[in-house]
């Protein structure tokens, strides 16, 4: 979104915060139903450039920024891969809203529903956990027989979630009560679940990582040889190595005069 550009309205209550969500998916190319994968691409379609750093266990889980064009976003990359992928969509939620500047200390533990980042939270739970698609998820599961912690483990999973925003996800859909939304926090995927269960792991956001579009850049300056190449490991936070920046082609003799004369 960015300045100069018309802010997206707050979102209000509960269901304003799932209207939003719902706009928000289309323009990220999702549909009602499939899970929000390869968030840190996708953001930067809409101008989101995330980054993730492990700020360790006493920072906050994310930070936000909107600029003249686009905005920043940094994740704690000490926070596990779904506490990761939630603190980003709720940055989103800030970015699209137009918040200037935010630090978001600890996400989803909130209960106040007229705050503003408790909606924000909301939003975040249902860009990640569709409804109609959850809901579809959580039928086939529980009827083809699985018990609980074998559903939400598998859904989990499909989701990308960490068990807390299933959990309160789940509830809020009405799809289980405040007892088995007590379990399902409980619960953690283990070893065994990811041979037994074929799942797949997926470390997005692992620290450190930048985004796509911020390394094009940085790629574009060195070949450009705008930038040195101590500075464009610099610029890539020495998550490059030498090594793996393109080889540039050498100047041509001629090229000296332009430096002394």
């Amino acid at each position: 979104m960015g300045r100069g550009r018309k802010p997206t309205s707050r979102a209000g209550g509960g269901i304003q915060a799932e209207r939003c969500a719902s706009q928000v998916r289309q323009l990220l190319g999702l549909d009602g139903a499939e899970p929000f994968l390869d968030i840190s691409a996708r953001v930067g379609r809409l101008g989101l450039l995330a980054f993730s750093f492990d700020l360790g266990p006493d920072a906050a889980d994310a930070a936000s920024i909107l600029l003249a064009r686009g905005g920043i976003a940094i994740v704690n990359g000490h926070l596990r891969v779904g506490r990761r992928r939630l603190a980003l969509a709720h940055a989103l939620g800030h970015y699209l809203f137009a918040d200037e500047y935010t630090v978001d200390w600890r996400i989803a533990e909130q209960d106040d529903d007229n705050a503003w980042e408790t909606r924000l939270d909301r939003f975040a739970r249902a860009v990640l956990l569709p409804a109609a698609g959850l809901h579809r998820t959580w039928a086939e599961l529980r009827e083809r027989g699985d018990d609980l912690r074998t559903a939400v483990v598998r859904a989990a999973s499909a989701f990308r979630v960490d068990m807390s925003t299933l959990a309160r996800r789940l509830w809020e859909l009405g799809q289980v009560d405040q007892n088995e939304a007590h379990r399902i926090r409980s619960v953690r995927t283990t070893r065994t679940d990811i041979v037994e269960f074929d799942l797949l792991v997926h470390e997005e956001l692992a620290a450190p990582s930048l985004a796509r579009q911020y390394e094009e850049s940085v790629l574009r300056l060195y070949r450009g040889e705008t930038v040195s190449l101590a500075r464009a490991i610099d610029l890539l936070f020495e998550t490059w190595d030498e090594e793996e920046l393109p080889t540039l082609p050498p100047l041509p003799e001629s090229a000296i005069w332009k430096f002394v004369s």
